[in-house]
């Protein structure tokens, strides 16, 4: 069992656990995951590592509530356990000094990139971050972000917070106003898309992350398989991290949706659970 030492809330749907893992928190690298399983008939879900302490033994992570699943991690607190909670897995980002590096996140995705960036600027990149959100109650981290760049941006698709914009458009203008060697793009599957069409005619190499495809994280159940130029991947194994350019986009948009049906089923299943057992 794995015990959760910390929880915060950081929206009311977005929350973070710190977890006693010692063995996961000895091996950790930016861009890596864990499976996690709420209990012994839970499924499996990953979830990147948003930070990891090697001296106390904890890692934390983030999810936003979701599906059936992270609604049910949801309902911990505090000094509550998980049955399993497995990793690191998958290839660690690709860090060493690359010159400049554009660091994209969206939505609940900053958790992600925080280590991400602060790890290429202690490389010696020049790193300059741009957060997204829908509103800004769903951003978090931003002090964080910016400790971790030379230049943070934040958009907003309704303003609340920092500019009216989606991502791709200050996004775009980096590029436009300086050479930008290397963007790491992590969040929505339509964002990372957008993000790589948009440094596609700029030739900047675009590293998307494709953890949320994933489901057993070990290659054998080949969900996650994706087509990445002319071979089939899989996130689990072959990354998370990929080459926003070369990923068969609009196959990957449509096998994400093939199981919404399930899922939702599922989600209906429990909370009529939950209700009959309250």
């Amino acid at each position: 069992m794995y015990r959760i030492v910390e929880r915060e809330d950081l929206t009311p749907e977005i929350h973070l656990f710190r977890i006693d893992a010692p063995a996961v928190a000895r091996k950790a690298l930016p861009g890596q995951f864990v499976i996690l399983r709420v209990h012994e008939k839970g499924e499996r879900i990953p979830l990147t590592i948003a930070d990891y302490d090697r001296d106390s033994g904890f890692v934390t992570v983030v999810f936003m509530e979701a599906g059936k699943t992270t609604q049910e991690l949801a309902c911990l607190k505090a000094g509550d356990s998980l049955a399993n909670f497995v990793g690191p897995l998958g290839i660690p980002t690709e860090v060493e000094k690359f010159g400049t590096v554009v660091c994209v996140s969206g939505g609940f995705a900053a958790a992600i990139v925080v280590p991400v960036a602060r790890a290429m600027k202690a490389a010696g990149n020049k790193v300059i971050s741009i957060m997204g959100a829908r509103c800004k109650d769903l951003l978090f981290w931003g002090d964080r972000m910016e400790a971790a760049s030379h230049e943070l941006i934040i958009v907003t698709d309704d303003g609340t917070c920092g500019r009216k914009a989606l991502v791709t458009e200050p996004l775009k203008e980096l590029l436009e106003r300086e050479k930008v060697d290397r963007v790491i793009a992590i969040g929505p599957t339509i964002m990372m898309k957008f993000c790589a069409k948009t440094t596609q005619p700029f030739g900047v190499k675009t590293i998307v992350s494709l953890n949320p495809i994933m489901l057993d994280g070990t290659g054998m159940c080949g969900v996650c398989r994706v087509s990445v130029g002319e071979a089939t991947k899989f996130a689990c194994v072959d990354g998370p991290d990929f080459d926003g350019h070369l990923v068969n986009w609009d196959q990957l948009i449509a096998r994400r949706c093939i199981y919404l049906e399930e899922e939702s089923c599922s989600l209906e299943a429990w909370k009529d659970h939950v209700c009959q057992r309250a």
